[in-house]
């Protein structure tokens, strides 16, 4: 089994934690490399394995790109959502070794720019694994204008507005007051960040939909979010949201879930009432 390993925080190199990964696979018969942002991934690589936090889980998705190679989160950080997976774990190395994960299909977000005359758009790697956001970068609130496959919605007036895929519902869009949901429904969020309006909620739509987001600003610029990769950009930008033709591989070990990682990572329903 060949396996690419990518560690984005190289100030981690040295723990003990992720060398014994390593040495865990190589004793186990694999051929591990290590790579880095912007490196090929190498033929016939088999599984990628991020390290790290759910940070370093979102830059792996843009080095496989649309490759279909299964994405292992590995968790050395906070959280840990998507890298829900502790190294302290032998039975990891095994679970990989004998087969005893699932593969899950995340659905991925892309995006199209209308603003054909912002050359700075033309390198930005358009697709997301958890929420594309349009966010103020001034004082002034924002005003956006929203077609759902054509249909317009009211304007949202807000601090900006961010479209999810149900990957990304735990992320940004939860802290939004978006709906948790899970990660197999086939559907995106969008959600006002701080509105202005006390009458809009944060609206679920099917994957299939075609989504245009317009501005009204009074600031110069806007911040545009993609994932965990930000720039400023004029609040002229249209644009274009679907889902990708191609989704992000990602590794479920047995005995995993995602109704466990709400309860352990995020303490969903914790209430003295439920005992433990």
């Amino acid at each position: 089994m060949k396996i690419a390993i990518y560690l984005r925080n190289r100030l981690l190199e040295n723990d003990p934690r992720y060398i014994g990964l390593i040495y865990r696979f190589r004793s186990g018969g694999c051929e591990v490399y290590e790579i880095g942002d912007g490196q090929e991934i190498a033929a016939g690589t088999d599984i990628f394995v991020s390290v790290g936090g759910d940070g370093t889980f979102l830059s792996s998705a843009v080095l496989v790109g649309a490759s279909g190679i299964p994405v292992l989160g590995v968790n050395l950080g906070r959280l840990g959502f998507l890298s829900e997976n502790s190294t302290d774990e032998d039975s990891l190395v095994e679970a990989v070794l004998s087969g005893r994960y699932t593969i899950e299909e995340r659905t991925l977000l892309k995006s199209v720019f209308l603003d054909g005359e912002d050359e700075s758009l033309k390198d930005i790697y358009p697709y997301a694994l958890n929420e594309i956001t349009l966010h103020r970068a001034g004082p002034a609130m924002l005003g956006v204008d929203v077609l759902i496959d054509g249909n317009p919605l009211p304007t949202y007036w807000a601090d900006g507005l961010l479209v999810a895929t149900s990957s990304g519902s735990t992320a940004y869009s939860l802290s939004v007051g978006g709906p948790i949901v899970m990660p197999e429904s086939r559907v995106l969020i969008v959600s006002p960040i701080a509105p202005h309006n006390l009458n809009v909620r944060p609206l679920v739509v099917p994957d299939t939909s075609e989504i245009l987001l317009s501005l009204r600003a009074r600031d110069e610029k806007v911040f545009l979010t993609i994932d965990n990769r930000s720039m400023e950009v004029s609040p002229g930008l249209g644009m274009r949201i679907s889902m990708a033709q191609f989704s992000l591989k990602r590794i479920r070990l047995s005995g995993s879930s995602f109704i466990k990682a709400l309860t352990t990572k995020l303490f969903w329903g914790e209430d003295i009432r439920n005992g433990r």
